[in-house]
């Protein structure tokens, strides 16, 4: 059975015509001049850095280095749910002070990196771009002092669930043919309703509460909580930390059960170290209750030192135990203790 009889009558802005009309034509019209406009408006930005746009296209088709000298940097990628049907994908990008030209006038040595990212699906549609400038400055006498410093970049992305590649380019202002290439897969999860799911496990070199009217203004933050993540040198590398430091570690867990008659969760939250033998060295318990009764969503943060622990390979893992839906899950990340 036919329906086109009823798609017809209900295209008119929610209002019921019979029948398409002597000005049936014209509504068309505006249908497809809304469908233009809506793509629009969702489409992403032109880029501007347009030099550093041909070096990534030229990566992906050659797959070779552009001429010059390599510059490398670090990239993390992280997720938080924000919907059911949304993620926020922070990215961090991470570059060695000693690895910019500096270029000294009036006693400030002053580096600086064009930065442009891309999202793209399997299909080779652009979702997302983004692109900034990033200046280190520092006093010319104190230079040579602050090169074995990382300067780090960040960058949240809105992005529905799936499969994606991110792709970023850098470059050196003040040495054009210094370019850096970066490309990898991106698996955005899916947090369904009958599943406690979990974000990333962040470690990060610092963490605070911020006051509100920081929320949702400056970098780095997630929720009310400034997070810098600490990024490692290569995927398979640990990140590491002095003994001097403090050990930092944020994590949300997602769709926990509620008790009907109570209104309320009921999880038991463990974080716990253990050594590269599996020896464990700490671990703690937290009631659900204590970090959001009435909620299906929790946010485990905490602050540890470690001056206690000798240098070596460690590992930190938070795991929720929930007695209403009988499901757990962890995360674990390793670190080194220097």
């Amino acid at each position: 059975m036919s329906h086109k009889g009823k798609e017809d009558r209900f295209s008119g802005d929610g209002l019921e015509q019979l029948g398409n009309g002597p000005m049936g034509a014209q509504q068309q019209g505006k249908e497809f001049d809304r469908l233009e406009l809506a793509s629009k408006l969702f489409a992403p930005p032109p880029v501007k850095f347009r030099d550093l746009e041909t070096d990534l296209d030229a990566y992906n088709s050659t797959h070779k280095l552009l001429s010059g000298p390599v510059f490398p940097f670090d990239v993390r990628t992280d997720f938080v749910k924000v919907t059911d049907s949304m993620d926020l994908v922070p990215i961090t990008i991470q570059i060695r002070n000693r690895d910019i030209t500096f270029q000294t006038k009036d006693g400030v040595s002053k580096g600086v990196v064009n930065i442009l990212g891309k999202v793209t699906t399997i299909m080779h549609k652009t979702v997302q771009t983004f692109e900034d400038t990033v200046e280190i400055d520092q006093p010319a006498e104190l230079l040579e002092k602050t090169l074995d410093r990382r300067s780090v970049y960040w960058k949240e992305l809105p992005l529905k669930p799936g499969l994606y590649r991110l792709d970023v380019a850098i470059k050196d202002v003040n040495n054009p043919d210094h370019i850096g290439i970066y490309g990898r897969g991106l698996e955005v999860p899916i947090y369904t309703d009958d599943k406690v799911g979990a974000s990333s496990l962040i470690l990060a070199d610092e963490m605070y509460t911020v006051p509100s009217r920081q929320i949702g203004g400056d970098k780095f933050i997630i929720g009310n909580t400034f997070v810098r993540p600490r990024v490692p040198s290569t995927p398979a590398t640990a990140v590491s930390f002095k003994r001097s430091q403090d050990l930092n570690f944020w994590m949300q867990f997602y769709n926990l059960g509620i008790d009907e008659a109570t209104k309320s969760n009921s999880a038991t939250v463990t974080y716990q170290i253990s050594d590269d033998t599996g020896v464990v060295v700490l671990e703690k318990q937290l009631e659900s209750k204590d970090l959001g009764a009435h909620s299906d969503q929790l946010t485990v943060e905490k602050t540890l030192p470690i001056a206690g622990l000798q240098p070596g390979k460690y590992k930190v893992t938070v795991k929720i135990d929930d007695a209403i839906s009988k499901q757990e899950i962890a995360q674990s990340v390793p670190f080194v203790v220097e």
